[in-house]
């Protein structure tokens, strides 16, 4: 250690502003909320200042209780179930469409930057922009969707109102939001692969699909799994196409899990431990995805 201070002292001097922010943001936030987790606080027995008075805590250690509520309740599953759904889906359009995209762009063609620049700009639209603008074409009495049926003689479609058509409706706005993403680092995957690969297979007969499926996929294994990755864990909390769509209906069929935490924190009675748990739960739930997803892709040999 002390080796380490004289000869890398510059790094850590460097580094410690981003450590600080990080343990002020994140580490301090995440011990309060597991220590919140096990205890009973609401909003009537947190420690709160009332004009001159200053009515102390009273909310008490209830150890694992909060938890086991939780998962023994159905109301849980239900939200858990319909996250995954909503995940899967999302990712793997996310996926297919931006390895599509990025196959495409790769190609030479007239145009191609334009056609690069117009395919980003979703991932340059800020989520709550493109959820309030979204939120407006699905509208029932004036959306541009419903004018478009109209148009065509159709009658309107309350995308908002129904369970079915607002959970599709919210997977759309997500996957035209992460699409670009996805096209981007799956186009950088491409670029990286030595066209000797594709030359070769092509002299040994291989036909288009037979290079995409036995040179190409296989060179973006390591893209792949970071992405598949990192697009499940923003998925499984992204909290503005939800909230901001749809607001968890109608009747709550849309709330995914953190959208639900919120709810629970800030709405109503407000149920700070429950809400707690809930975060801590979800977290512990990404924790375990990721380490088993990379565990299963080391043992394949595509990440070390």
């Amino acid at each position: 250690m002390r080796l380490l201070r004289h000869r890398h002292w510059y790094a850590w001097a460097m580094t410690a502003p981003v450590l600080i922010v990080m343990a002020v943001l994140v580490g301090w936030p995440l011990a309060r909320g597991l220590y919140l987790s096990l205890t009973d606080a609401t909003e009537a027995t947190v420690g709160r200042t009332i004009g001159v008075n200053v009515v102390p805590p009273s909310y008490g250690f209830v150890g694992l209780d909060n938890y086991l509520a939780v998962l023994g309740s159905g109301l849980f599953w239900a939200k858990l179930g319909w996250t995954a759904v909503w995940t899967l889906a999302c990712v793997g359009l996310h996926y297919g469409l931006g390895l599509g995209l990025a196959v495409l762009l790769n190609r030479r063609m007239r145009l191609r930057s334009l056609y690069r620049v117009l395919l980003v700009l979703p991932w340059a639209v800020p989520s709550f922009v493109a959820a309030f603008v979204w939120r407006y074409l699905y509208n029932s009495d004036y959306g541009v969707f419903n004018a478009m049926l109209k148009a065509a003689g159709l009658g309107p479609v309350g995308w908002l109102d129904e369970p079915f058509t607002a959970r599709i409706a919210v997977i759309a706005v997500n996957v035209w939001l992460g699409v670009p993403f996805t096209m981007i680092a799956m186009l950088g995957g491409l670029q990286a692969i030595p066209k000797e690969l594709h030359e070769a297979a092509e002299v040994d007969g291989a036909s288009p699909r037979q290079r995409f499926a036995h040179v190409t996929l296989p060179s973006l294994r390591a893209v792949s799994s970071t992405v598949i990755l990192l697009g499940t864990i923003w998925t499984f909390n992204m909290f503005p196409v939800i909230f901001l769509v749809t607001g968890g209906g109608p009747g709550g069929e849309t709330e995914i899990l953190v959208t639900y935490a919120y709810r629970e924190a800030f709405t109503g009675v407000r149920d700070y431990a429950g809400s707690a748990t809930w975060g801590v739960v979800i977290l512990l739930l990404l924790v375990v995805m990721a380490v088993g997803y990379r565990r299963a892709l080391r043992r394949t040999g595509e990440v070390w």
